[in-house]
């Protein structure tokens, strides 16, 4: 069972850890335990309990009200502000929360009402991705073990997929053509799945190869669909070896496309600039490219 500080609190909550001490001296929401040298500690239902006091104090609820309710009345009241409401703060709150319990139809039902309020990209780009930033703190802290984010990851994979579906396939001498895959040693699918609807939304004709492409398999590829645009992400990969080196196997495979890279270890190495080749640093500035492409 994941054990909390209350720093952990703080990151994962938004509410500074003075306020909870406070909370917790005025109103007696939490009590947390101690370790055998009194070192002050918190468990998995304490963290659920803050996420969700966080949420309706948000909300526009005070903390003495808070304070008086029952948990089932706390639950119930988060389950309506995470239907009504579309604040940021408010969606991270309860997708956090959802996904903690492995609640389907809730985690579900928020990102679908997202999607039908706001669109399905400015849902990714307002909501999920941000989501997904708060994960890697989660992971870091140790708050969430591999069930729950396989739970949260196929609901949000089978979203993406649905939207790819959607949208219609282009094709044509006028229509850019991008071919998209994972190295060996990578497993950020999400984002790749991703990088398929922005670049099928924007009319472009694209080849999906998925994970653990080898560069001789890619090169296969390479040579039957002539893509004008190679598209890999690295994140996992060469942390303990140059990019570089990956990159000019690449070039050397196919020197007459233009290649697109993103990821940890391709923005924090130092690359060497070449013509065709674009480091896409955020995704920001992945979809301001990406708008620009005409062929």
């Amino acid at each position: 069972m994941a054990v909390y500080s209350i720093k952990d609190l703080e990151k994962l909550s938004g509410i500074k850890a003075h306020t909870i001490r406070i909370w917790e001296q005025r109103y007696d929401i939490l009590k947390p335990q101690r370790t055998k040298t009194n070192i002050r500690y918190y468990q998995e239902q304490d963290l659920k309990l803050i996420l969700n006091i966080a949420l309706l104090n948000r909300n526009g609820l005070k903390i003495s009200k808070i304070a008086e309710m029952t948990t089932s009345e706390i639950a119930n009241k988060v389950a309506s502000i995470s239907e009504d409401n579309i604040q940021h703060n408010s969606q991270l709150d309860a997708l956090t929360i959802s996904m903690i319990e492995m609640d389907e139809y809730k985690f579900n039902r928020i990102i679908t009402t997202n999607i039908q309020q706001l669109g399905f990209e400015r849902t990714v780009l307002e909501v999920i991705h941000p989501f997904l930033d708060k994960l890697s703190l989660l992971w870091l802290t140790g708050s969430i073990n591999p069930v729950q984010e396989n739970f949260m990851s196929y609901i949000i994979r089978q979203k993406i997929i649905v939207a790819i579906d959607n949208e219609p396939f282009s094709f044509g001498a006028n229509v850019p053509k991008f071919m998209i895959y994972l190295p060996e040693g990578e497993s950020q699918e999400l984002s790749l799945l991703l990088m398929h609807y922005l670049l099928k939304s924007r009319r472009n004709q694209v080849v999906y190869l998925g994970q653990n492409i080898e560069i001789e398999d890619l090169k296969d590829a390479y040579k039957i669909h002539k893509p004008d645009y190679v598209y890999t992400m690295i994140t996992e990969a060469y942390s303990k070896q140059p990019v570089q080196n990956y990159i000019n196997q690449l070039k050397k495979a196919m020197p007459d496309t233009q290649f697109l890279l993103s990821g940890y270890q391709v923005v924090s190495q130092n690359i060497m600039n070449a013509q065709k080749l674009t480091i896409l640093r955020s995704l920001e500035e992945t979809i301001n490219y990406l708008n620009t492409i005409r062929k």
